[in-house]
């Protein structure tokens, strides 16, 4: 892979803050997945979360694949913080984003796995769990339903997730073979 290239293609992205990083430095932890099941309303209920990724030591035994990671940000100003709907709106750009950096990481690496941001909502109905993904190409597992408490990730590799009052920091990890 040639890192140098892929910051040059970077530069005509949105993106706030980014580190390559090496897959060891990555947690799992079943507390995390614990938040997913107790607290969020999309568990059980998309591909792109618990239990449909698999269970913590599984999506560690994925990631453990793969020699290379890349973990960015992009942020959004929103008039309220407070506001989850014009928060969570922000989302979709992040999203096509990751998916234009995922296409950079293809054209050099053969075997990608990215995860990104809250649950997926390409479809208005999640096909989960009576037929498969509509998208799987698209469809981005979130990087807490691993198990992967992204917040210490960060801190690790100096990328801030907290950017200011009214800022909503999304973030997308992609992991790669060279």
């Amino acid at each position: 892979m040639n890192q140098e290239r892929l910051e040059e293609q970077l530069t005509g992205y949105p993106v706030c803050e980014y580190a390559f990083i090496n897959p060891e430095d990555i947690s799992f932890l079943d507390q995390v997945r614990y938040i997913c099941e107790s607290e969020c309303p999309q568990y059980g209920k998309s591909w792109s979360c618990p239990p449909a990724v698999g269970t913590v030591q599984e999506c560690r035994n994925r990631c453990s694949k793969f020699t290379g990671g890349f973990l960015f940000t992009t942020i959004a100003e929103v008039d309220d913080i407070s506001n989850m709907k014009a928060a969570l709106a922000t989302r979709m750009e992040h999203e096509k984003i990751t998916q234009e950096i995922c296409s950079l990481f293809l054209k050099q690496c053969g075997n990608i796995q990215a995860l990104s941001t809250e649950s997926c909502s390409i479809c208005e109905k999640c096909a989960y769990p009576d037929a498969p993904c509509r998208y799987p190409d698209k469809m981005f597992p979130c990087i807490e339903s691993y198990g992967i408490l992204v917040t210490e990730l960060a801190e690790k590799y100096g990328i801030s997730f907290m950017n200011g009052g009214n800022t909503v920091t999304w973030f997308s990890l992609i992991l790669y073979q060279e």
